[in-house]
């Protein structure tokens, strides 16, 4: 059988203007990932979405590994949901960035608090009772997300390939594996760690859940590499 490797990007830039590029604790465990993968993973193909922490996580991978690897092909499918949005809708005062950063400053731990209510807004999108104001529903998402799998899976023939995506896709592809409801597969992309590694095992028709969020590279380097958001 062959496999396909999902990786979730490195730790994205939170709190900055442009939080879809990596920090440097992000390319840190690319680079790490990377050197794990050297006499492990030989991926016949790799593809990500079109968002600039799926193609640097390549990047940092492609440095560590320190090998020639396949060029990544773009599948837009892979694409996170739209996180700003969806917060957005929940806390319509946060499309104001002063007003977010004014109320997390007044937590102690802002982050936390930005966690419980990022939660919050997507268990909100995901419930299907305000589907009219989402450009890309819970179920949309879902959709374009395993098309986008089984598009990959018909590319690569048989071969190994290795996707950058993120929490969000990696979490409805083990829903659909193990048939899960909505409420579990939100709860797995609660806990899915920066650059984890999860595995499904595939031989034409079937397809099969192997390893789920392993960031064992991460923990054997430095456990303080170790990130969910």
């Amino acid at each position: 059988m062959a496999t396909v490797y999902l990786v979730r990007h490195g730790q994205a830039s939170f709190g900055k203007e442009n939080y879809d590029q990596l920090s440097p604790r992000g390319w840190h465990q690319g680079k790490v990932l990377g050197r794990w993968m050297v006499d492990k993973i030989k991926p016949a193909a790799i593809f990500g979405g079109d968002l600039q922490r799926h193609r640097e996580t390549v990047e940092a991978v492609a440095t560590g590994y320190g090998a020639q690897l396949p060029d990544m092909q773009v599948a837009p499918g892979f694409n996170e949901f739209d996180h700003i949005s969806v917060v957005n809708r929940y806390r319509p005062e946060w499309s104001d960035r002063q007003v977010m950063a004014r109320d997390l400053a007044a937590f102690p731990k802002p982050a936390a608090a930005f966690q419980q209510a990022f939660v919050s807004a997507v268990r909100r999108w995901a419930s299907g009772d305000y589907d009219a104001e989402y450009d890309e529903t819970w179920t949309d998402f879902k959709t374009r997300v395993l098309a986008a799998f089984d598009e990959m899976i018909e590319y690569a023939d048989g071969g190994d390939v290795l996707v950058s995506t993120s929490g969000g896709p990696i979490a409805v592809i083990c829903q659909h594996l193990l048939g899960l409801e909505d409420e579990r597969a939100l709860a797995l992309n609660e806990v899915i760690a920066n650059t984890s590694v999860t595995r499904v095992l595939y031989s034409s028709g079937r397809r099969s859940l192997s390893v789920f969020n392993n960031y064992s590279h991460l923990e054997a380097e430095d456990p303080a590499l170790v990130t969910f958001r």
